[in-house]
């Protein structure tokens, strides 16, 4: 029997020890996107999350041709890479780089993993986008490179506009952009709308649908922006 100070001192296991795992199950010729294809279920999908933004991250980041310090400082800032993990997260991070498979690739197999759970895909390009403007600037490399990965996904160009209007920098997002909406829209479809992304920023809720808890910062920034773009048009009328 185990004994209570047994259970006790039980560490769980990290997403990085969880990737780690993963990683180690690698057969002889398979690639970083065959790891995808395993992680199809709860409390896998999370290590799938996590493996597809540093993923399409490295993807981008050859995009544009740069790697910038900020944007390794952004992978530790959407998922809080300790010290320890950074061997982990490095180790994703340039197998994905040298994967002779393209970042179309990898955004068809995350399609297939989360079919069609569309708020997971919001979660997945709203770290990408974290990446992409951590150097202050966003490409047209970039953008190009995000705007295919969200067709493939399957987003809708709302969907699209409404992450990009709070991420590009220089740029005063429309509160409509940012909430989903037309302007024509009436108040009420426009507060229900509002509603409906608080409840789908609230953690419990992106946790539910695959977010690592390591990746819950996302959230802070949306309902920031979110409510702000809710109380500007409230101002307006």
């Amino acid at each position: 029997m185990t004994s209570a100070f047994a259970k006790a001192n039980v560490q769980p296991m990290t997403i990085w020890n969880r990737i780690s795992k993963a990683l180690s199950a690698l057969a002889k010729g398979e690639s970083l996107s065959d790891v995808l294809e395993r992680l199809r279920t709860p409390p896998e999908r999370s290590v799938a999350f996590t493996i597809a933004v540093i993923a399409l991250g490295a993807k981008m980041a050859k995009a544009d041709g740069l790697v910038t310090r900020d944007e390794v400082a952004a992978f530790r800032e959407v998922f809080q890479i300790a010290r320890e993990d950074e061997p982990q997260a490095a180790r994703v991070f340039n197998m994905a780089r040298q994967d002779v498979a393209g970042f179309e690739e990898y955004a068809y197999r995350i399609k297939k993993l989360f079919g069609d759970r569309e708020h997971g895909f919001c979660d997945l390009m709203e770290g990408l986008f974290h990446v992409a403007v951590a150097d202050g600037q966003y490409h047209e490399a970039e953008d190009v490179f995000l705007a295919r990965v969200a067709e493939i996904l399957g987003m809708s160009n709302v969907e699209f506009r409404a992450i990009r209007a709070r991420y590009v920098p220089n740029a005063k997002p429309d509160p409509y952009d940012v909430l989903g909406v037309m302007p024509n829209a009436s108040k009420s479809d426009i507060r229900q709308a509002w509603r409906k992304l608080v409840r789908e920023t609230h953690p419990d809720s992106m946790i539910a649908r695959g977010v690592p808890e390591e990746a819950i910062r996302l959230a802070e920034k949306r309902m920031i922006d979110i409510n702000r773009a809710w109380d500007q048009i409230n101002e307006a009328a």
